[in-house]
């Protein structure tokens, strides 16, 4: 639950701003009706064993078979060795046995640590298990051969000995659930401590449970390794949904499902009119175009929202009205709070632009073995107080006068050119706004702007127009370059690196004078 703002915290702002950065700063407090959340799971299990908890590529598989061979796989790991609050890694991909596994980890009080053994490189692999201390990986036998030799004890779930039911191991001293390894700046990742708590309050309440109950269909879209994954898979079972793991076919899932969570870049791929189930709609991790909500929102509840891994998937969430038209990230999720300070951490009077900071039951346990990187990322709350502590998003936004949050782009994605300091997704906005074009991108390539458009009949003249007309003139892109789709990362997300790998190819670019 959210305490009180300290006031003395706030003696800078005048009265009526004072007054305006609590009220708007601070979630609903909201009990969540569990407080680990493969206990939610369970209870459904209880009530409705019958129930179907997934299908996968025409098989299913019920809440009470789901229970049962997670008990099974929970006591194997026991036997061989696991113990609550150790880290298993689960290597594996989008499968029935991912979802046993992670419950089955949950239930053994350990956190699980998830990797697509298709796309991970060995050697990430052997980072993540040698900086997040594991011992016992979960894969299946299909994966098992393609995973370095030696990197940990393998447990094949699809091998297990089936038949005798294992009573639930306690997993009372356990409160990491899971480790979601993250892109660091040296190029390593950063393996991210989300705790049960952290879990609950999101997946639990409204608006982040997403109305999931008994009989919805939810998609399981992305990547494992990815936490809005998490959203999907423990965000359904935990509700008492039915998830509905993909294949190869992304669309078709999307076709048989009622909610999609995704990446607008994940998103933005699905034809509206061929998922026409579909009646709820959240999308996270990039900044999201007006036009891909304007064009969802049309048949469905869509749901814009923000926060990175260590603020517990998102953070910020506002259901965006068509009628409006207006798209923000919204507002904080219950027991939460959002601060958007200046550089010296002072808040910001409402309506000025500032770096948001995230406090209150969002605040993921920081950074498995590193220690230096939580500090520096992690701090003392100073207006929740007490232990509180309050995680840097390097997000840049404002207040609106109504206390929504108007986002306006990355710390990290301002750059200088000639001297000027532009935001780069300023100018992705702007470009977005062209006639024809439905999604943008802009980097910084030796020195100068370039900006993606698509699909490939956008026009870079209008696309540069766009910018021009409501930017700066140090803003406007140098070179636009119409592309049929936006390449993306195994997260769903732009692929800047491979848009940047186009400008080797001067064949396939447009300049614009």
């Amino acid at each position: 639950m959210t305490a009180p703002f300290q006031l003395s915290a706030l003696q800078e702002l005048g009265p009526a701003d004072r007054v305006a950065f609590q009220r708007f700063g601070c979630g609903p407090a909201l009990e969540p009706p569990f407080g680990r959340i493969h206990h939610a799971i369970q209870a459904h299990a209880a009530e409705r064993p019958h129930a179907t908890a997934m299908e996968h590529l025409g098989a299913c598989m019920t809440y009470g078979e789901l229970d049962r061979r997670a008990d099974q796989l929970a006591g194997m790991l026991g036997e061989v060795g696991v113990r609550a609050g150790d880290r298993v890694g689960l290597f594996l991909t989008r499968s029935m046995p991912m979802v046993v596994g992670i419950l089955a980890i949950l239930k053994a009080g350990a956190a699980y640590v998830p990797q697509d053994v298709r796309i991970t490189p060995a050697g990430h692999l052997q980072h993540i298990v040698r900086v997040a201390g594991i011992e016992v990986v979960l894969t299946t036998s299909e994966h098992a051969a393609a995973l370095p030799a030696g990197i940990a004890k393998i447990v094949e779930i699809d091998r297990m000995a089936g038949g005798t039911r294992v009573e639930p191991v306690d997993s009372g001293n356990g409160d990491t659930a899971m480790v979601i390894f993250t892109s660091g700046t040296t190029g390593q990742p950063n393996g991210v401590q989300v705790t049960h708590a952290n879990l609950c309050n999101v997946l639990l309440t409204a608006p982040g449970s997403l109305g999931i109950a008994p009989g919805t269909r939810v998609a399981q879209l992305l990547n494992i390794a990815f936490d809005m994954a998490a959203w999907e898979i423990l965000g359904t079972l935990a509700n008492g949904g039915t998830l509905v793991i993909r294949g190869r076919d992304i669309e078709q899932a999307a076709r048989l499902a009622d909610v999609i969570i995704a990446t607008p870049s994940v998103l933005s791929g699905l034809n509206p009119d061929a998922c026409a189930n579909v009646r709820t709609v959240a999308v996270a991790g990039e900044r999201c175009p007006r036009s891909l909500a304007e064009k969802w929102s049309r048949r469905a509840a869509f749901h814009n929202s923000c926060g990175p891994t260590e603020v517990t998937i998102v953070n910020t969430v506002q259901r965006y009205e068509h009628a409006t038209g207006m798209l923000t990230i919204g507002r904080p999720v219950p027991n939460t709070t959002v601060y958007v300070l200046d550089e010296a951490l002072r808040p910001c009077p409402i309506g000025q632009i500032g770096e948001m900071w995230a406090g209150g039951a969002c605040v993921t346990a920081g950074y498995v073995g590193n220690d230096a990187l939580t500090a520096e990322r992690y701090r003392p709350d100073p207006f929740l107080g007490g232990d509180h502590k309050m995680f840097r998003t390097r997000d840049l936004a404002r207040w609106t006068p109504d206390g929504q949050l108007e986002y306006h782009g990355r710390t990290d994605d301002q750059v200088k050119v000639r001297g000027f300091r532009v935001e780069l997704d300023a100018v992705t906005s702007a470009l977005e706004k062209s006639a024809g074009c439905v999604r943008a991108f802009t980097v910084l390539h030796e020195g100068r702007l370039v900006g993606f458009v698509s699909p490939r009949t956008a026009s870079p003249e209008l696309a540069r127009l766009a910018v021009e007309q409501r930017l700066p003139y140090y803003c406007v892109p140098t070179l636009i370059v119409p592309m049929d789709r936006m390449p993306m990362t195994d997260r769903g997300k732009v692929d800047r690196c491979a848009l940047l790998s186009c400008m080797d190819e001067p064949a396939q670019l447009e300049t614009v004078a």
